[in-house]
């Protein structure tokens, strides 16, 4: 089995939809860290599990600088993006988001691959 871990610092800003009274309501920024897994059984003809600049392309490129509930089509949590991350870039089975040093979630899709379900807006 082959691994590769992509790790990239996105800036970007957000608010939360919330039941609940909350400073997170509020548009506000982070510098996020995201840290994108990957694992095949067989190389590609490249030699590879996956491009790092396809990663950087699919991810970065997208949300840098970006307003997260423009660019998603869902409540923008750190745990719906890092399930989101999951499913846009090929042989992804893990995702760590940190939006700070002291907050950071981790989705892992299950082993037979069906847990990816969120798209790309636009």
């Amino acid at each position: 089995m082959y691994y590769v871990k992509k790790k990239m610092e996105i800036a970007g800003c957000h608010r939360l939809n919330l039941p609940y009274e909350s400073k997170c309501t509020n548009l506000h920024g982070h510098n996020w860290v995201v840290t994108v897994y990957c694992k095949a059984k067989e190389l590609d003809a490249n030699g590879m599990v996956v491009d790092f600049k396809h990663i950087k392309d699919r991810i970065h490129d997208y949300l840098d600088h970006g307003n997260f509930n423009e660019l998603l089509p869902f409540n923008p949590t750190a745990e719906n993006i890092a399930h989101w991350i999951c499913g846009q870039v090929p042989h992804c089975y893990k995702v760590e988001v940190e939006e700070s040093s002291n907050n950071s979630t981790i989705y892992v899709k299950d082993e037979d691959g069906s847990d990816c379900g969120f798209s790309q807006k636009g």
